[in-house]
């Protein structure tokens, strides 16, 4: 009877491990030029073998961070997210037109002309925001597949996935809360009233449109139907289920190889109004504990820094917003060597694996110290 007992407790231990296991499936988001059937096959091919190196890695450097002394599990296969293929059509109008130059132009310049479209083309098609908007839908849907059978995930953008992750974030994390941004904001004391007396859960960019409360502008602002608010407000938490990210769904993104900054440089202009939600969403980033990486190889033409490392204080007070109980981070590290010249960099991620895959997994340990040590005001990164 006692060994019976005792195999139902060890069974009911083991249960609970069970319940306790967090399995993450690492996503991998592919970058401009990736348009074709060869182009495809290519950043397949480098995620299968970079993805056992990676996860290696961070099984080596970050157990007692990442994985939670063996609370987290990284699942064996990577998740390929690709979009390239969406762009094929508009490409192949812009290689039309440039055969129609071809005759006209000296050979230099129809070369250089035709390097230039198909390594920029994409960035220029997924910004665009009925394709990006289009893109993140599928994602999303692949993010809410992987929830659904237990998985959360890593997001790995390389080169122009890092406009996707960016974008993703910003219109899916569930980092609006209508009460806070009202009693922040010039809305009529009617409006806030209304709002304080019917609280709705957080809710996304893209709920907003959705239900039908707003939409964002080309200049940057969220423009809200001010005559049906009241009932589509009422409705907003519907929306809120259908498209935004499921609360846990993602637990950080590793950009790499990005040129995020350079395309989106104008985040930077105090006037536009996106940068005021973009704090709030770092807010979600933070309380929420997720992490946001961006590691680059130095040598790589197109790997742009994305911010001055801070610490937590140091943010909460430069962005003007309170951040309560922070458990996630932002950090940096484009100082990467990859012993590689600077014309083979940018596509060297692959090839380089051991180096990229270390790197990622200790900017993981060193940007979660540094983002939480506020003991040493003028703190420099480290060269991994």
């Amino acid at each position: 009877m006692k060994k019976v007992i005792l195999l139902i407790l060890l069974g009911l231990l083991t249960c609970n491990y069970c319940f306790a296991q967090e399995n993450i499936s690492f996503v991998y988001i592919n970058g401009s030029n990736n348009n074709d059937e060869k182009m495809k096959t290519w950043f397949e091919k480098g995620v299968a073998k970079l993805h056992p190196v990676m996860k290696e890695n961070f099984e080596k450097y970050t157990t007692e961070t990442f994985l939670k002394n063996g609370e987290v599990l990284i699942n064996e296969n990577p998740v390929i997210f690709f979009w390239g293929d969406k762009s094929r059509t508009d490409l192949e109008f812009v290689e039309k037109q440039l055969d129609l130059s071809k005759a006209l132009s000296p050979t230099i310049a129809y070369k250089v002309r035709s390097i230039i479209a198909s390594f920029l083309h994409d960035a220029i098609w997924v910004q665009k925001q009925h394709h990006m908007l289009s893109v993140i839908e599928e994602l999303n849907q692949q993010i809410k597949d992987e929830y659904a059978h237990g998985n959360q995930v890593v997001l790995f953008g390389y080169s122009a996935g890092s406009f996707i992750t960016y974008e993703y974030m910003f219109n899916k994390l569930p980092y609006i809360n209508f009460l806070e941004m009202s009693q922040a904001s010039n809305a009529p004391e009617e409006i806030k009233d209304f709002i304080k007396a019917n609280p709705m859960k957080n809710t996304c960019i893209s709920a907003l449109a959705d239900a039908g409360i707003g939409v964002v502008s080309s200049a940057g602002k969220i423009v809200f139907d001010k005559n049906s608010f009241k009932e589509k407000y009422l409705n907003i938490d519907a929306s809120t289920d259908k498209v935004c990210m499921p609360e846990g769904a993602v637990k950080g993104v590793v950009n790499f190889a990005s040129p995020l900054v350079l395309f989106y440089s104008d985040l930077a202009d105090p006037d536009y109004e996106l940068t005021y939600y973009n704090r709030y969403m770092l807010k979600y980033i933070l309380e929420k504990d997720l992490f946001m990486l961006t590691v680059n190889f130095k040598e790589d033409p197109m790997g742009y820094p994305t911010t001055r490392n801070l610490s937590a204080e140091e943010i909460g007070k430069l962005a003007h917003i309170d951040i309560k109980n922070p458990k996630g981070f932002v950090y940096d590290n484009s100082g990467v060597w990859s012993k590689r010249i600077f014309l083979l960099a940018h596509t060297s991620y692959w090839s380089a694996r051991k180096t990229f895959a270390k790197a990622v997994a200790k900017s993981y340990v060193e940007g979660l110290k540094y983002f939480y040590n506020t003991e040493n005001e003028d703190k420099e990164q480290s060269d991994i």
